[in-house]
């Protein structure tokens, strides 16, 4: 979202509310790296966003969330009413148990999946009136300040959850749940772990059937989803960092640059410094 004529609250630089009232065409030409949770409520508009390289077109009510460290990019929007909800991982912190709202649940940090949801007009009235408190809390100078806009955020976040879990049936089985331990493993270690092998060992599991699991889920291949991470975090590395290309290599676990060249060019159909100019 174009960061023009936007009105913001702010509480301590850890949790921001910004709103926008006006109809507006505009592009961001660069991608941009997040350096904080976001959430984007377009209430209504439309455009096209670019996260992690890829597109999203959306057409009136859309819920974006947006995890430290991905890349954006406005392709085209043109937003007549949205709401933005920024904070940082130490405002925002859930316990264990409550895995599905955490910032690590979901909705966040979950670079594999759609990064947005579609409420409808009950989510937006139930939606609603969450903002309404949030923006009397934010004007509000009474004791617990802090608790109540953490209380209120969460109340969001857990009915973006539902209405999440409206749209997409969650199925709980068996390869449901591997592929998610498989993921959060990933996450974890993709910078030093590149075979499948090492997972399966991790899961306890054999790789043949660490793959079997996969299919039946539709999931692809462990290999292609191991890659598919490290590519992401190259280009990541590519576009905001100053590193040489040897140094990412590095830095991703490849001890060779030029297998790392390699690497990229034969997953991206680009070199990695070619990638780098053309953004």
């Amino acid at each position: 979202m174009a960061e023009q004529h936007i009105s913001s609250l702010t509480y301590n630089n850890v949790f921001s509310l910004s709103v926008i009232d006006f109809e507006k065409a505009c592009t961001i030409s660069k991608p941009e790296q997040i350096d904080t949770y976001s959430i984007y409520w377009i209430k209504d508009g439309k455009g096209t966003y670019s996260i992690d390289f890829e597109s999203y077109t959306f057409d009136g009510q859309v819920l974006f969330f947006l995890s430290p460290g991905q890349v954006f990019l406005v392709n085209s929007e043109k937003i007549k009413s949205a709401y933005k909800l920024s904070f940082t991982s130490d405002f925002y912190c859930i316990q264990t148990h409550d895995k599905e709202v955490a910032c690590n649940g979901l909705l966040f940090n979950n670079v594999y999946q759609t990064p947005s949801i579609k409420p409808n007009e009950q989510d937006s009235r139930k939606l609603n009136a969450i903002i309404k408190n949030l923006i009397e809390e934010f004007n509000n100078d009474e004791a617990a300040q802090y608790d109540m806009l953490q209380t209120y955020l969460k109340q969001f976040i857990i009915y973006a959850v539902r209405i999440n879990s409206n749209f997409k049936v969650v199925k709980d089985d068996t390869e449901t749940k591997l592929f998610k331990d498989f993921s959060t493993l990933v996450e974890m270690n993709y910078k030093t772990m590149h075979a499948v092998s090492d997972y399966a060992l991790r899961l306890g599991v054999s790789p043949k059937t660490l793959s079997k699991h996969f299919k039946k889920a539709g999931k692809g291949t462990p290999s292609n989803y191991i890659k598919k991470r490290i590519i992401l975090e190259a280009k990541r590395q590519l576009l905001y960092s100053s590193d040489s290309v040897k140094s990412i290599a590095y830095s991703l676990g490849f001890n060779d640059a030029a297998y790392f060249t390699r690497f990229f060019t034969k997953l991206t159909s680009k070199s990695p410094l070619l990638f780098k100019k053309e953004q």
